[in-house]
């Protein structure tokens, strides 16, 4: 990313908060449960949160022909620290099938090595793929995200004055820094477990491409923020959604409730996440 360390967890959280409440209506879009403080000696300070991802419209054809569509909500649990932070999610009813993400941000072009400290035997099995957010890719996926209709090439910041982005920008950009994310994917399903893996990992990719383009897209929106200031806007943008959600600030309904027990008693597999953006 040709932003600083310091500068991508302002980003980082506009971008969120932004994406949360273009794609939020009622019924569809990003559903908080819950987000309370945490502390630990791992990750340090942040805030742990749960979510239900309900984005029936996007799911494939061939999905829906196996399952319906409203089963394929995703619920996610993360702890989001900085710049460290950690990601589960699971379908509800298809508890077997788990993605888990661990990022690190480091303020570098991409080339530090195992940031994560995997063991030999998980360095073997890694596939590290670099994600370059000036790139166009037009797959289904990419198609879906929107990636293809935003070229970085082409977009040059009116308040930092950075950008365009062009081939081998990462060699030379000052600031720049780059997410490591370590993605895992499990959905042992005879007969469909290899499909929904290809297609969860490819649509996180194409995900963590658009994300990170808007990241950088947006950067004269949140660009001279403090952190101050952007936490209140994310407290005001929670508010906002949940009205369209149709949940009271004052409580919740006992479908809530059951859901949120549910959640409590959920054990999260740890694993790792990346951007400039490494996927590995």
């Amino acid at each position: 990313m040709p932003i600083s360390l310091e500068e991508y967890e302002i980003a980082l959280m506009y971008t969120i908060m932004k994406m949360k409440q273009q794609n939020t209506t009622s019924g569809q879009g990003v559903e908080t449960l819950q987000s309370i403080p945490f502390e630990n000696e791992e990750l340090g300070k942040g805030q742990h949160q749960r979510r239900i991802y309900h984005f029936e419209s996007v799911i494939p054809p061939w999905l829906k022909t196996f399952t319906p569509a409203k089963v394929l909500a995703l619920e996610e649990e993360s702890w989001n620290a900085y710049p460290k932070s950690k990601t589960g999610s699971q379908c509800p009813h298809l508890k077997q099938c788990c993605l888990t993400i661990e990022t690190m941000n480091k303020a570098d072009n991409g080339c530090s090595e195992n940031v994560h400290g995997l063991s030999k035997e998980l360095l073997a099995k890694r596939k590290v793929e670099i994600i370059d957010i000036a790139s166009v890719s037009r797959d289904y996926w990419s198609k879906v995200a929107g990636t293809a209709k935003l070229d970085l090439a082409e977009f040059k910041s009116h308040k930092s004055g950075r950008g365009p982005l062009l081939r081998g920008w990462q060699a030379s950009c000052q600031p720049v820094m780059t997410a490591y994310k370590l993605l895992t994917m499990d959905a042992p399903i005879w007969g469909l477990g290899f499909c929904m893996e290809e297609a969860i990992i490819a649509s996180q990719k194409a995900v963590l491409l658009e994300f990170h383009k808007l990241c950088f897209a947006w950067i004269d929106e949140w660009f001279g923020m403090t952190l101050e200031q952007i936490t209140e806007m994310e407290k005001q943008n929670e508010l906002l959604l949940k009205k369209r959600f149709q949940i009271s600030s004052f409580g919740s309904s006992k479908q809530d409730v059951k859901r949120k027990n549910k959640h409590g008693s959920k054990k999260i597999v740890e694993v790792s996440n990346n951007p400039s953006s490494c996927k590995q």
